[in-house]
């Protein structure tokens, strides 16, 4: 697998896969916010109107520092973080009527998730290429 990404790093650039990766990881991250606040409005738990929407939303917010930041560290952190969300879409999938929404949780998540992963990975060997050469 290493080998393997080693060899896509040489033919497609470092740039230009940060570049994508960054991509994948707003239009996932922008994706799973939507979905999750369109959630936390949908569940009103006891007359509390923010209490879903704060724990749905609140894990990715937290991350948004990192985001705009462009940190890979915090990216490598929301790629773990996502997998929950991943694992809550296949639940959700799972029951009746509402297998449409887990489906697209889940596959939004995994988006995220790979973006995060490439990102982290292709930004940190870009930012120690860049340190070499200086």
């Amino acid at each position: 697998m290493r080998a393997w990404l080693e060899g896509v790093e040489q033919r497609r650039g470092l740039d230009r896969l940060t570049r994508q990766s960054r991509q994948l990881v707003l239009v996932g991250f922008g994706l799973l916010l939507a979905m999750m606040v369109y959630r936390g409005i949908a569940v009103e738990a006891d007359g509390n109107r923010f209490g879903p929407m704060i724990a749905f939303v609140l894990p990715l917010v937290l991350f948004l520092p990192s985001i705009l930041t462009r940190r890979p560290r915090g990216h490598a952190w929301l790629a773990f973080v996502s997998l929950l969300y991943f694992a809550q879409g296949v639940m959700i999938a799972t029951l009746p009527g509402l297998g449409l929404r887990g489906v697209a949780e889940a596959l939004v998540a995994l988006v995220l998730f790979t973006g995060c992963m490439g990102y982290a990975r292709f930004r940190s060997r870009q930012m120690r290429q860049h340190q070499g050469n200086s």
